[in-house]
């Protein structure tokens, strides 16, 4: 089954090089095109997109606010920002905001086509480029907030090596590759890590793993 795509980006060159990586893709297709949020908002009810390739510094409405709107206007579509900021406040802000994953305009078509994979199967997908930065920012508002501290026992060996993993931004499929397990293997341990920790994104997870020294600024 195809995966259909909504680009949105106020940059005609930009969109037309996506879609040209997109069309290399098998599985993919684009069936529109937006130039800020607003148009987004204007297309998303009627194309019913399956993921959204979102800039976030557009004219008008930015991919930010945008983000916010669609949980109203079409929460089931996956929304993977498109961006060259590497801020770590604004990549946490876009993660909070609904992101379901971050990719750096410098990408390469291979990991453009991870993150797509990632997000059709219901994944999270952060560029290793920015991964770092993430866990960062995270130990900053770890520190700050100073949270109760949580059993991380309710995590076997092996689920804590997949979480280290999982916050470092691999994909399942890589995580498979890298231990010698099978996807659904890997996709078992990932649910059962969200269910005991009650953590279903990204970010908190990796808030969680740098709270609880699962995983360092070294690593």
């Amino acid at each position: 089954m195809t995966c259909n795509l909504l680009l949105v980006d106020d940059h005609s060159l930009i969109r037309a090089g996506v879609r040209a990586l997109v069309l290399d893709i098998p599985g993919y297709a684009v069936i529109g095109e937006a130039n800020d949020g607003a148009q987004l908002l204007e297309m998303v009810e009627k194309l019913s997109p399956d993921i959204i390739l979102l800039d976030i510094s557009m004219k008008e409405t930015g991919g930010l606010e945008a983000l916010q709107r669609l949980k109203a206007v079409r929460p089931q579509s996956k929304v993977l920002i498109l961006s060259m900021h590497t801020d770590p406040s604004l990549i946490m802000q876009a993660l909070e905001s609904g992101a379901h994953g971050y990719l750096l305009k410098d990408t390469t078509a291979t990991e453009l086509e991870h993150a797509l994979e990632a997000l059709r199967n219901n994944e999270r997908y952060l560029s290793p480029a920015i991964a770092h930065t993430v866990i960062n920012q995270a130990l900053v508002r770890a520190q700050k907030s100073q949270p109760e501290p949580v059993d991380t026992h309710n995590l076997t060996a092996r689920q804590l090596e997949i979480l280290r993993l999982i916050v470092r931004g691999k994909s399942t499929r890589e995580i498979a590759s890298g231990l010698g397990l099978s996807i659904k293997t890997v996709e078992t341990h990932r649910s059962q890590i969200m269910k005991r920790l009650q953590i279903f994104d990204v970010a908190g997870l990796v808030l969680f793993a740098v709270r609880e020294q699962i995983i360092s600024l070294d690593d």
